[in-house]
């Protein structure tokens, strides 16, 4: 899933690979990772949470964007290597003020991952410390291959707070209370 060509150690360098690459590239820490075209099962759950999505957040001010749209972690704008780029499969802002052309920057008030056996690490470890780090408010991480929502929610203290919600029950929103899930038509056969 990383791409280990020495040929790309700064943050410019990845910049101009990205301009040129046909695929999904993320930059943490960095590292460049190359995300694999996603599985219809991925595809089917990104379009039924980005219309549920949708649907609640007409008139509200905020919008749901799925990939691949950038998101840019800026740490200091004066050390491009310590920006992190990613490319979430959902992600829901209220300012759209934040766009750029081409890509969101700062960080989303809530991001969804679908996982697939190649990236389940990624978005597990990184990408999770990564969007708690930089003060994400939710983020989901649903699993569909164990048929479960792992809820991160940012309390007002900071500190991250933990919910697991499984088949057949339903899921909600913290930030969103309007968004609520039955799992049971999320993960059909």
């Amino acid at each position: 899933m990383s791409l280990t060509d020495k040929n790309f150690n700064t943050y410019e360098e990845f910049e101009e690979k990205r301009q040129q690459a046909d695929e999904i590239l993320e930059y943490i820490d960095g590292i460049i990772y190359m995300s694999p075209s996603p599985s219809i099962t991925h595809q089917r759950i990104a379009s039924f949470l980005h219309g549920e999505l949708h649907q609640v957040l007409k008139n509200s001010g905020c919008e749901v964007f799925s990939a691949p749209t950038d998101v840019l972690f800026e740490q200091n704008e004066n050390d491009h290597n310590k920006n992190k780029r990613v490319v979430p499969d959902l992600f829901v802002t209220c300012n759209p003020e934040n766009f750029t052309e081409n890509e969101y920057i700062g960080a989303p008030e809530f991001i969804i991952e679908i996982l697939s056996p190649s990236n389940k690490s990624h978005d597990l470890v990184r990408k999770l410390n990564l969007y708690m780090e930089f003060g994400v408010k939710e983020y989901w991480i649903v699993d569909p291959m164990e048929k479960r929502i792992m809820m991160y929610t940012l309390d007002e203290n900071g500190e991250v707070q933990f919910d697991l919600v499984s088949e057949n029950e339903k899921v909600a929103s913290r930030l969103f209370e309007d968004f609520t899930i039955e799992t049971e038509n999320l993960f059909e056969d």
